[in-house]
């Protein structure tokens, strides 16, 4: 053994939370160092840089700030940092500065993600309170959610069956029965190009054979090409069991194939999920569907009550839990169409049934109301038409309302008739709105803005959104609008940082955390996604295209993500525990039942929010939007 090698190790031997590791492990880990020197005053880490080691001081001190500047610790001889980006695989949050002349031995992030997951006493020595906020703040399960957590890559088992677009339909279904699936990639040849892998062009499934050949009556002679998909919807395969469940249940498809840097490496079905997981959303989406009236819809809220608590108590983040729980929402929204027009018939034209607001961003939680609308066809013509659409709307609406989702208090229903126009009608109110601002069309700017189509012409909705991308983005005057709109909601802080309660109805000592929280950063951030021209819809994704788009100070865009984290999963815990104890949930919360870990750290979210906003107030006065 080197004798460099041999003093590694035998000051691994001497610290925590090395020492309890085997001498095999031990030896390997030592055997695997870097070592690097920092001069006094030297930057180790900074602020959003991305970490791939872990670092241990084998001499000399470092200071860790926080993102504000503050001192946030001193560390020293056999202390480690770095530990918190690998963790959570995200950039740098607590800078790190050498306080002396310093040597620190680096550990890959290959090797430290092995120690963690392989020997628990390293995990918990290493898992302290301060590194890993956010998911100490969340109360821990007993049951790890491998649905939540697991990547695709764990439901792969073999590598894909192919065939050739040539390939008759006869032979793909004995290639199917040879192998044993229910499904085939199709690609343009057998070897490829220039050694390149073939290029996937499609896929065929069971159900295309007996929908597309047999119940035509084709023979099975044709090629493989003239049934199969060709609008491929795909995941990569360090995404998530829980990301392939959102695809099958927004696109209704049954079979994902699976890529590797753009090389298809696996196919998964709906059945695999399955099997992997049992009790998910996608049972209650099941049960959805399968509901043949309202009445049978009603019951089963209390099943998306459980599947909620249940994500909450198996550690899933705000925003896998507003996902699942806006798929359930467009999912009643989609039943209750179908059953409003085997009711009703036929619409006498063309429609698409969209949804808005939280549904629409996917963040969607178990308190809420119904926030709706229709666009028409334009050739609609009220006379002859609109009483169809009326009766559609309310029944709608109605079953939405039976299904927990409450009517909208400011009427923003496709029951109201100004919510049920022509698409040429809509594209003059938003054209309106950008325009020609008010104080009323501002309010709707915020709700409407914030749209999908889930039930017939979506084509349509997709259309509007790319009006208000488009209009938006070059009209100074109505961003600052917006951005003045905006601020009328604000965090819950005083002059001395002390919480301020609501003085409205019942909740006199609470605070209402969509209302002064969650609501005020989704506003904001929908400011600045329309200046940058984002197509994100959930906030956590337009904060992405708004950090990488510059305009936000340094280190801003990533706080106000975790300000949105924190605050959205206190709101959410405390629901999902107004579950457990048969109360009907809601979005206030009294401080007293607060722990003093949520208490300090929602005062310092609710201060990156204030932060946040008095920066929008700057960046989007009259006349300095660029």
């Amino acid at each position: 053994m080197l004798a460099e090698q041999s003093e590694v190790l035998d000051f691994f031997r001497r610290h925590p939370p090395f020492a309890n590791l085997p001498d095999d492990v031990l030896a390997t880990v030592a055997a695997n160092v870097e070592v690097a020197y920092y001069r006094a005053q030297s930057a180790i880490l900074a602020l959003g840089q991305d970490n791939h080691q872990w670092y241990v001081i084998r001499s000399g001190a470092v200071e860790v700030f926080r993102r504000d500047g503050q001192l946030y610790n001193r560390l020293g001889l056999g202390e480690f940092f770095g530990e918190q980006s690998l963790m959570l695989n995200r950039p740098v949050r607590f800078p790190v500065t050498a306080l002396e002349d310093t040597l620190v031995y680096l550990i890959s992030d290959e090797t430290f993600n092995y120690l963690f997951d392989n020997f628990e006493h390293f995990a918990d020595f290493v898992e302290v309170e301060d590194q890993t906020r956010l998911r100490q703040s969340i109360a821990k399960g007993e049951d790890d959610d491998s649905l939540l957590t697991a990547k695709i890559s764990t439901l792969i088992t073999t590598l894909p069956v192919t065939v050739s677009s040539t390939t008759t339909v006869h032979q793909a279904a004995i290639r199917m029965t040879e192998e044993n699936v229910s499904s085939l990639l199709i690609t343009l040849d057998e070897q490829g190009s220039s050694g390149r892998p073939a290029q996937v062009v499609g896929i065929v499934t069971d159900l295309d054979i007996r929908g597309r050949l047999v119940a035509m009556g084709l023979s099975s002679d044709i090629p493989v090409a003239d049934i199969m998909t060709t609008e491929l919807i795909y995941v990569q395969s360090h995404q998530f069991v829980f990301d392939a469940m959102m695809l099958m249940l927004k696109y209704k498809v049954q079979h994902l194939p699976v890529l590797k840097k753009g090389v298809p490496v696996g196919l998964i079905s709906h059945l695999d999920i399955l099997r992997y997981e049992s009790q998910n959303s996608l049972f209650v989406v099941k049960s959805i569907f399968n509901a043949q009236s309202v009445d049978e819809l009603a019951v089963l809220l209390p099943e998306a009550q459980a599947c909620f608590a249940r994500m909450v108590h198996q550690d899933a983040n705000s925003q896998m839990i507003g996902s699942a729980m806006a798929v359930i929402g467009r999912s009643f929204k989609q039943r209750l169409c179908e059953l409003g027009e085997a009711e009703l018939g036929a619409p006498p034209v063309p429609y698409c049934f969209l949804a808005l607001g939280s549904m629409a961003r996917g963040e969607q939680l178990i308190v809420t109301d119904q926030d709706n609308a229709l666009i028409l066809d334009n050739s609609f013509v009220a006379e002859q038409h609109d009483a169809y659409f009326s009766a559609l709307a309310n029944f709608v609406s109605d079953g939405l309302a039976r299904c927990g989702y409450s009517y909208c208090t400011g009427n923003i229903m496709a029951s109201n008739t100004k919510w049920r126009q022509p698409l040429a009608v809509w594209q003059q109110y938003f054209n309106e709105w950008v325009e020609k601002p008010t104080a009323e069309s501002l309010l709707h700017s915020a709700i409407f803005f914030d749209l999908e189509g889930v039930w017939g012409q979506c084509q349509w909705a997709e259309e509007l959104n790319q009006l208000i991308r488009q209009k938006a983005q070059t009209n100074a005057r109505f961003l600052a609008c917006m951005a003045r709109n905006a601020l009328l909601r604000t965090p819950p802080l005083g002059f001395f940082k002390d919480f301020v309660m609501e003085t409205d109805g019942r909740q006199t000592n609470s605070i209402n955390m969509k209302r002064r929280g969650t609501g005020p950063i989704a506003d904001l951030v929908r400011v600045h996604t329309l200046a940058v021209g984002s197509s994100a819809r959930n906030t956590f994704e337009r904060l992405e295209d708004i950090i990488a788009a510059g305009i936000l100070p340094p280190g801003r865009g990533l706080d106000l993500r975790d300000a949105l984290e924190f605050i959205a999963m206190v709101r959410i815990r405390h629901q999902a525990l107004d579950i457990e104890l048969k109360r009907e949930p809601d979005n206030n919360i009294e401080p007293e039942h607060l722990s003093d870990f949520e208490r300090k750290n929602l005062k310092e979210a609710f201060q990156i929010l204030s932060n946040a906003q008095r920066f929008l107030k700057f960046r989007y006065q009259p006349g300095r939007v660029s």
